[in-house]
């Protein structure tokens, strides 16, 4: 049942009408002669909640004299036996179970350790700890210190005393000083102070350290998670990055673990069925929410398409709905999206990866670039080295110098020698950004099909000045308005939404907190008959009008009114291309370099690489934000943009890249 006060959010319920001997016997029925009747027994106890589970295991001792969970163990196989026996033991026991395991043998299964021990509340964790010593007749902490060490030994140790803090009343003073320390003791001390990080982030209650994350972000301008990336290492690295997720929101971090334990090839089954066991009665409406949000399917339907039979069958039973068809948002979900909105309001110094080049020489790096072309061959080294490793403005002088030198068109020259991906990166370096983003979005627009994928990208994320500087480079190059290869190129609201993008008049000015109300009430009104006023139309005129800050504002308040987030209400209600500009948008002033970083992962992941994608972005966030990118990447998808680039690219493609992305995270 839930704790006093609070809505039950757990998938699995107190069955109506429940009778212990009745199940009991229904249960022996199921099992008794040849084969078993597995359909009866995962509905049954699948539609039982635990403590009704443990009657019936005692029900079924006095009627018949037998261990129930010994006979479901010896009539079922495999991952549905697992599951089964596992929702049999009270949720302590259950835990003891998979610690006793992780730690037996040879090697140590530390992700479940981490798992356990990093989501648990004190009273879990003292339950715990009991019913190790009751099931096994050995102290926890004993076991874990001998099969453990050094800071990661020490860490587990602070999380099994359950003693963190659990007073709801917080120190602002407190809050600036943790905060302080602990930027103190990683970012701004040679070496890791990690004792500071252990007794804060061990001890201190989740309230007071969700303000400390906050505060942290200000003062560091970057999120604790990536200072414990760069500071930490190995599993006690781990495991204080699952503190610090299940710290912000234990419905996030298991719903990240549910889909890391199932995308890609084969599932990590243990991790599975301990999860949607553990939460089945705790908090699995919030970890559906949450996962729908954050990875845009339902957690029914990835089981559904990852697993098979009777094991199946369970596992959607405990998982209790599908929240694509459903269509629904919940609190935990518009929290997570909340904080989201309010971590990117922060300030944050946006660095690119190419820097202007120290004692630059435009006439020796000119005369580099022709010997590197002449004659036989082509030194396409050499070339790189040169074009990745000078800023824009710079190449721009190259350019000159080279013309001036030896009469020649460098471009011409580099298209001559160089061929397919390398050949389009090195000449997209040497155009402006305006002249590189003009031709693309000529590219796009021009021959059979449109490309609006790259019209999206390119117009929802670029500002007024970048917007103009477009303008401007379009019409000298191809002697046309840009607004004008829009409009005939693409139609209805679509068309809209970029003729409106493209006169780059986006507000400049900070959040009105008034106009944000209103702005997030036009937005949230579904019940509008004035087609003059349609929803797309009041969508466009403040998400393509209004400033990012004031738009954070509106999206902040969008939160707050309706209780869904401003994306999952676009893609509810919209559809095609209006609705992947207008998420682009909203994506882009939440987090400008997430979005860059989703869509190069995107553009690398599976078989086959988008190297026009990835090429484009490369090239013309190099000088922007590029290195803020890197840290999204490496927050969003556990693996750095080097290393991706590095494993799904070749040859001097991906030598010219890596120079641009500018060091491994």
């Amino acid at each position: 049942m839930a704790p006093h006060g609070k809505v039950y959010r757990g998938s699995v319920k107190d069955f109506q009408g429940f009778d212990a001997n009745q199940d009991a016997e229904a249960l022996y029925n199921a099992m008794k002669g040849f084969g078993s009747d597995k359909e009866a027994i995962l509905d049954l106890i699948t539609s039982r909640s635990n403590k009704q589970r443990v009657e019936i295991c005692q029900a079924y001792k006095s009627l018949y004299g037998k261990d129930l969970i010994a006979d479901l163990k010896y009539e079922l196989t495999g991952k549905f036996e697992r599951l089964i026996v596992s929702l049999m033991r009270p949720p302590a026991y259950g835990d003891a179970k998979e610690i006793k395991d992780a730690i037996s043998g040879v090697g140590t299964d530390e992700k479940c350790l981490i798992e356990i021990l990093a989501s648990r509340t004190n009273q879990e964790i003292h339950d715990l700890v009991a019913a190790y010593k009751d099931a096994y007749g050995r102290d926890l902490e004993a076991d874990i210190v001998g099969d453990t060490s050094g800071h990661f030994k020490k860490m587990l140790v602070v999380l099994l005393q359950g003693a963190r803090e659990e007073d709801d009343v917080v120190s602002e003073d407190l809050v600036e000083q943790d905060a302080k320390d602990l930027l103190e003791a990683g970012e701004l001390k040679w070496g890791t102070d990690e004792a500071q990080f252990i007794y804060i982030l061990g001890r201190r209650s989740r309230q007071h350290l969700r303000l400390v994350f906050d505060e942290y972000l200000k003062i560091a301008g970057k999120p604790i998670e990536r200072s414990i990336r760069g500071e930490l290492s190995g599993d006690f690295e781990k495991l204080m990055l699952a503190v610090v997720k299940c710290i912000r929101s234990t419905a996030e971090y298991f719903a990240e673990r549910l889909y890391k334990a199932m995308k890609g090839l084969g599932t990590r089954d243990n991790t599975l069925i301990r999860i949607m066991v553990s939460r089945s009665e705790i908090d699995m409406l919030d970890i559906r929410e949450v996962f729908r949000t954050k990875y845009e399917k339902s957690l029914y339907n990835m089981i559904k398409e990852d697993t098979s039979g009777e094991y199946k069958k369970a596992l959607l039973k405990l998982c209790g709905g599908d929240d694509d068809a459903a269509g629904e948002f919940f609190p935990e979900a518009a929290q997570v999206a909340y904080r989201m909105w309010e971590l990117s309001a922060v300030k944050v110094e946006l660095r690119g990866t190419v820097q202007p080049a120290g004692d630059f020489n435009d006439d020796g790096d000119a005369q580099v670039l022709r010997k590197a072309m002449k004659g036989l061959g082509t030194d396409e080294g050499a070339i790189i080295e040169v074009v990745t490793k000078r800023s824009n403005a710079q190449r721009q002088q190259i350019l000159k110098a080279y013309k001036a030198h030896y009469g020649r068109d460098l471009m011409a020259d580099l298209k001559s020698e160089l061929s397919g991906s390398l050949a389009k990166l090195i000449l997209g370096l040497m155009l402006t950004p305006a002249q590189y983003d003009a031709k693309q979005l000529r590219k796009a627009v021009e021959g059979a099909g449109t490309d609006e994928s790259v019209l999206i990208e390119i117009m929802a994320t670029r500002n007024n000045q970048e917007i103009k500087a477009i303008n401007e480079a379009y019409q000298e190059a191809y002697h046309k308005s840009l607004e004008d290869d829009l409009s005939s190129d693409t139609s209805g609201h679509f068309k809209r939404i970029l003729v409106s993008l493209a006169l780059g008049n986006r507000d400049e000015g900070p959040e009105n907190h008034t106009q944000a109300h209103e702005d997030a009430k036009k937005l949230a009104d579904v019940s509008s008959n004035d087609s003059s006023d349609s929803l797309e139309t009041r969508f466009l005129s403040i998400l393509c009008t209004r400033s990012y800050p004031h738009l954070r504002r509106v999206f902040q308040e969008f939160i707050k009114m309706t209780n869904h987030d401003v994306e999952h209400a676009i893609k509810k209600r919209m559809s095609g291309d209006v609705r992947d500009a207008f998420v682009a948008i909203v994506r882009s002033v939440k987090n400008k370099p997430a979005f860059f970083a989703d869509k190069l992962y995107k553009s690398m992941k599976g078989a086959g690489t988008d190297e026009r994608t990835l090429t484009r972005i490369m090239i013309s966030r190099s000088e922007i934000d590029l290195f803020n990118i890197r840290g999204e990447f490496i927050d969003l998808f556990d693996k750095s943009l080097h290393h991706m680039i590095e494993k799904d690219t070749s040859g001097d493609y991906r030598k010219a890249l890596l120079a641009l992305c500018g060091g491994e995270d």
